[in-house]
């Protein structure tokens, strides 16, 4: 990537509704080769889709939880089989791998405590999970900013 893809995903990142030629004008290129860096940024993965940011709360899912999975095993077969049965979750709206005391950790969204406890039971049904710490959010201080680029 160069200064110029740099430019156009950093302004698309906080507004991904520019049309082309706004966003030709922004970064001094014409419309055609800018809409072909963009044709390229999508094809190549860097641009992965367009999103509309939702208030959680107008929209009933106010509550967040951070959700610390460990497997009992480390097995392919049950990280896979564990995967897979979040990817069909959509409450889960983030999922990581990640070291230290815990295999996985979860960003889940509900509407209150007993939607919560529901989603919960059918994660604790998976016979691959061994331990669940839940640490729910107080409030939110960001959570849309974009990626830092640098050009």
């Amino acid at each position: 990537m160069d200064k110029s893809d740099y430019k156009i995903a950093s302004l698309l990142q906080q507004d991904g509704r520019l049309s082309n030629v706004e966003l030709s004008d922004k970064i001094d290129l014409s419309p055609s080769p800018c809409l072909r860096r963009v044709k390229k940024l999508e094809e190549e993965g860097v641009i992965t889709g367009y999103y509309a940011a939702l208030d959680r709360q107008l929209v009933g899912l106010g509550m967040t939880i951070f959700v610390d999975v460990s497997l009992d095993n480390h097995r392919d077969e049950a990280s896979l089989q564990f995967e897979d049965a979040i990817l069909s979750m959509e409450n889960v709206i983030s999922c990581f791998v990640v070291s230290g005391a815990s295999d996985y950790r979860l960003e889940v969204v509900v509407s209150d405590l007993l939607t919560y406890e529901a989603w919960l039971k059918t994660l604790q049904r998976l016979p691959i999970v061994k331990d669940i710490q839940s640490n729910f959010a107080i409030r939110a201080v960001k959570t849309t900013a974009p990626l830092p680029l640098k050009y």
